[in-house]
């Protein structure tokens, strides 16, 4: 049986070698797959639903299903009224595309859905340490010795940097809105809030495949890094398939394993995993410790002497790809909804813990370069070997075992986050209801949490590292962008009350913001010379500085704020947008494959829950109003407002 199916699988990926993109139409063939399943099953709902109002004996209620409140959503009642749905594509998608969500229905209506709230148990110090996992082992020990080998040399010291800092102004977007709308949504409650619906759920999409992409990377680098801890070369425990196409031939079933086992941790209890992740990180410090005390003896000038061996386009490029090495910090904002002080916690948890790694990472950098030749430095497992190199044979045990536990932190908070991620987006019904059920035993989102392993161990069981790195660098890039511009228009933009006059003040210098970014990234790819950024930063500068003086501040943080407000959401946008324009083609494409994927579920399944979910809101809406005005009617009458029934 195992056979067949692994056979089933093989040929799969093997007919998607005449497109060149195995991994998208494997990850594209699931979404469908699951798609339809939640679709089943909330039909399957709606007929079950329907039999308890005729009178049918169930013995089991829904809060006893723990499942979320039941909400009927008409254009799926039937097939005839999907297809007239359907037919009404082109006016819903104008009635929505642009709609917005606001605070209170994501902070109190949304949360409903999951039929039980999440525990409150964390705290700015739970909060540090998940950040610190969530990051520290990713890109330093997954993707540092295959950028100095290929791109950049000593020089990935400069990229660090630079990420560094257009990480820490996203880090800084994210917090003051993780304060305001402190929900398990993360970004995505975010961009539905100021963007609009179908924007939020294209960059919802995006966040989902920046994890399951993350977390299978994680995972492969996990299996090298075990093959050296076993004094194995670090491809040993790889199946080579070669019927299989480049790239998607070496077989990983030990990653599989591995993101199964932190996937029972996230199940079972939020407190636990972090705890787990607490001792994990822990100790993971500490090894960081001895490699750079350990490795800094070993140290030898001459290797530093080709510093940039690949230029700056070297330099910018690797910052790209390094960028992975700092994602892992919006997962920390999709535990905002779990956090005991959100207003005090998760300002110093988010930008405490990606100072100390920004610190962490450039320190490991220089060791490694000082320690080993870059042309000599191992691709998969760069710090073990160098270690062995340098003739600390014993030490790279250290390492091995070190850089395993800083990526068992970096599954699990991922496990962790991405399952938020889910249920928030299932609560607002763009996908399957029954993905924001919440276990009450546990407190934890246990469906989207099993799907979201699903998916992420079917592309680590394909997926080379190098495809997957690119491929998370544009996802994550694009996202933090969008969220930098979503901060922009929360300070300025509130609807009902700021002049078209201000409106049209403010699209404008977006569009300078925007504009000028891409055709910098654009100038970039296309030649080596300067000139043409003396046009191009003017222009990002004209927007900011209009946004500044032209547009009046719409809306103030209550609690937090990021501080010099346009510049620093302006140069988050520009920097993104930058390093963007420093990735591969193929990224890209496959980029566009999978956001189209995502355009054609918004189209048939997401716009028409959305739909049917405002509808509903509005009549309750009207029925609220209506009620309250004949209880005030009937108290100027003298008449005393009897609770309504009801009714059974």
């Amino acid at each position: 049986m195992h056979k067949k199916l692994l056979s089933s699988l093989c040929l799969l990926v093997s007919y998607c070698r005449t497109i060149e993109h195995s991994s998208l139409i494997v990850l594209s063939v699931t979404s469908k797959v699951v798609a339809c399943w939640g679709f089943h099953l909330l039909v399957q709902s709606r007929i079950i639903k329907s039999m308890d109002e005729n009178g049918n004996n169930n013995s089991r209620s829904a809060a006893e299903n723990h499942g979320p409140p039941s909400i009927k959503l008409e254009s799926f009642e039937s097939f005839y009224n999907y297809g007239r749905a359907i037919m009404n594509t082109p006016s819903r998608l104008v009635n929505r595309v642009m709609a917005r969500s606001m605070d209170e229905v994501e902070l109190i209506e949304a949360k409903k859905q999951s039929q039980h709230e999440m525990k409150r148990t964390l705290s700015w110090w739970d909060l540090i340490w998940f950040g610190m996992g969530s990051v520290i082992g990713s890109g330093i020990f997954v993707l540092t010795g295959l950028e100095v080998k290929n791109h950049v040399g000593p020089a990935v010291v400069l990229s660090y940097v630079i990420s560094g800092i257009s990480a820490m102004l996203s880090v800084l977007c994210y917090t003051e809105f993780a304060v305001e709308i402190p929900v398990a949504g993360g970004s995505f409650a975010y961009l539905r809030v100021e963007l609009g619906d179908f924007i939020s759920f294209i960059a919802a999409g995006n966040i989902l495949l920046e994890y399951m992409i993350g977390g299978a990377a994680v995972a492969r680098s996990w299996t090298s890094y075990f093959a050296t801890l076993c004094n194995q070369d670090s491809d040993k425990f790889l199946i080579q398939v070669k019927t299989l196409p480049h790239n998607y031939n070496q077989l990983d079933p030990l990653a599989v394993l591995v993101l199964i086992g932190v996937s029972i941790f996230a199940i079972l209890s939020t407190k636990a995993s972090s705890r787990l992740n607490y001792i994990a990180s822990l100790v993971h410090v500490i090894v960081i410790l001895f490699i750079i005390v350990a490795g800094l003896t070993k140290a030898d000038a001459k290797n530093y002497s080709d510093f940039a061996p690949f230029g700056a386009r070297g330099i910018f490029q690797s910052a790209a790809v390094l960028f992975f090495a700092y994602v892992g910090f919006d997962a920390v904002s999709t535990m905002a909804e779990e956090t005991k002080n959100p207003g005090r916690d998760i300002p110093i948890g988010l930008i405490g813990s990606m100072v100390m790694t920004t610190f962490i990472y450039c320190m490991m950098a220089v060791t490694l370069c000082l320690m080993q030749k870059y042309s000599e430095v191992d691709e998969n497992a760069a710090f073990s070997v160098a270690f062995e190199a340098a003739g600390l044979r014993w030490g790279k045990y250290i390492v091995a075992l070190g850089a395993l536990k800083g990526m068992t932190s970096v599954l699990l908070v991922g496990a962790v986050g991405q399952a938020r991620y889910l249920t928030h987006i299932a609560r607002s019904h763009l996908l399957p209801s029954w993905l924001a059920r919440v276990n009450p035993t546990t407190g934890t989102p246990i469906n989207a949490t099993t799907i979201m392993l699903f998916a992420t161990a079917i592309i680590a069981f394909f997926t080379s590292l190098d495809v997957l790195a690119n491929l998370l660098s544009i996802s994550t890039l694009f996202l933090f962008s969008l969220v930098a511009i979503a901060l922009l228009v929360r300070r300025h933009y509130a609807h009902g009350s700021t002049k078209k006059s201000d409106v049209a003040k403010f699209c404008a210098c977006i569009s300078l913001i925007v504009g000028s970014s891409v055709a910098s990234a654009v100038y970039w790819t296309r030649t080596e010379a300067w000139f043409g950024y003396a046009v191009t930063v003017p222009l990002w500068f004209v927007g900011t500085i209009g946004i500044w003086i032209l547009v009046p501040v719409a809306k103030k943080p209550k609690i937090w704020g990021v501080p010099w407000v346009p510049l620093l959401p302006s140069a988050s946008v520009g920097i993104n947008i930058f390093l963007l324009g420093s990735l591969d083609l193929d990224s890209f494409k496959r980029f566009g494959y999978w956001t189209l994927v995502l355009v054609v579920y918004y189209l048939l399944v997401g716009l028409h829950a959305s739909y049917d979910i405002a509808k509903l809101r509005d009549h309750n809406n009207k029925e609220k109003e209506n009620q309250l005005n004949l209880d005030e009617e009937n108290q100027n009458n003298g008449v005393l407002a009897l609770p309504q029934s009801s009714g059974n």
